[in-house]
């Protein structure tokens, strides 16, 4: 009986979810193109066909979803000049853990005049999960980056409520190798009761923060408050010889905050505006 009780535990560790997949693009005569693609275990990547504008990769998660002791890893390095944009096959589901949590790393290096879009779908928490992810980004001189997480604590059109368990959030953004961004944002074991508090969400259950560090940036306030409402903020600080525009969003659900993303993503996204697989 013991020896059946070790085998099934063997089994289910080996279940565990791993996967870290690497791209690279360069510019050549206009256009952005694929330099490097590896891809391992249950991660992998596509890229849509595109005659022009920057190159769309999207960002794929075999498993269907993420609980405790599933790692993810994302790297991508955008060379001088090149223009890139990430967005997910759907949203990542991460479901209740019975030990351990989920971990997710993304890195992102841009060469000088480059430009990374990082806009992958929601998160979506269940009860009881527990999840870390990192986000790590290094530009060098000239170089852009708007980047974008979202956050859905429980799906209210699936009558889903989470009351427990642990979200981490950790971002650093340097330019020249000098930090410009720097958060870190935690909530649990009491979820919900954490979400609840004025000084945190007031009761909504859906999240976002976007940042853009760009020579633009500050142009862009006055038109991003204007997209984002009364339900959240931003603001304007310049870093250095980085500027950088902030923006919080927080929504009763999913689909309220999805409605004020999309036009944000279009404003702030320029011409290659909103990721093709994204949608109401």
């Amino acid at each position: 009986m013991d020896m059946a009780r070790q085998s099934a535990g063997e089994a289910l560790a080996s279940q565990r979810v791993a996967g870290s997949a690497r791209l690279g693009c360069f510019l050549r005569d206009g256009r952005t193109r694929l330099r490097t693609l590896h891809q391992d275990g249950a991660a992998r990547i596509r890229m849509p066909a595109a005659d022009n504008g920057p190159l769309e990769a999207v960002l794929i998660n075999t498993a269907g979803g993420l609980t405790g002791g599933d790692r993810l890893g994302w790297s991508v390095e955008v060379e001088a000049g090149a223009d890139a944009s990430l967005t997910t096959q759907a949203c990542e589901k991460v479901y209740r853990s019975a030990a351990g949590r989920a971990e997710v790393a993304v890195r992102l290096d841009v060469g000088a005049g480059g430009r990374v879009a990082w806009l992958p779908q929601e998160t979506i928490v269940f009860d009881r999960a527990a999840f870390s992810r990192t986000l790590e980004v290094d530009l060098a001189e000239g170089a852009e980056a708007l980047l974008l997480e979202a956050t859905v604590f429980g799906r209210l059109a699936m009558g889903e409520r989470v009351e427990q368990g642990t979200f981490c959030d950790r971002w650093r953004v340097r330019r020249e190798g000098v930090l410009v961004h720097a958060e870190a944002f935690r909530v649990g074991p009491a979820i919900a009761a954490s979400l609840a508090r004025p000084a945190a969400a007031g009761g909504a259950i859906a999240v976002a923060t976007v940042l853009l560090v760009s020579a633009q940036a500050e142009s862009m306030v006055e038109p991003v408050r204007a997209a984002i409402g009364e339900e959240g903020g931003a603001s304007f600080w310049t870093v250095g010889r980085s500027g950088k525009l902030l923006a919080r969003l927080y929504a009763a659900d999913g689909y309220r905050l999805r409605q004020r993303l999309v036009p944000l993503v279009r404003l702030l996204n320029g011409a290659a505006g909103l990721p093709k697989l994204w949608s109401l």
